[in-house]
């Protein structure tokens, strides 16, 4: 398991950026695929975006390809979310998530952070 501390949601305006971080637990850190998903009230937790391990790979939802930009800095364990252009159907509640393979990040099936709000208004 893969101890994860999401930080820097808040609340923006329509148009605005904001910048998540999530803090990994050092043992394991590097070899594992991070993640964000989120979760809207009332609605499923979807995914929004995965890094591979050497950061050199990445994938997004078709909703945020163009505005957000998933990085990771394997010297300080954390892995980011930069977040463009948002619009009010951005907000949710984001997760950090890892996991050992793509296939079990992306199924939902690593570990997971406590969330951090996210509001954007119109």
């Amino acid at each position: 398991q893969v101890q994860l501390v999401e930080s820097g949601g808040g609340l923006v305006q329509a148009g605005g950026s904001l910048r998540l971080s999530c803090a990994a637990s050092a043992r394991t850190f590097s070899p594992y695929y991070m993640g964000w998903f989120r979760q809207a009230p009332g609605k499923v937790r979807d995914f929004v975006a995965a890094i591979g391990w050497s950061g050199g790979t990445t994938s997004y939802a078709d909703s945020v390809k163009g505005r957000f930009t998933i990085s990771r800095d394997n010297a300080k364990n954390t892995v980011y979310l930069e977040m463009n252009s948002l619009k009010p159907d951005d907000t949710a509640v984001y997760h950090c998530t890892a996991a050992p393979t793509r296939v079990q990040l992306t199924s939902a099936q690593g570990s997971w952070g406590q969330g951090t709000q996210v509001t954007v208004s119109s």
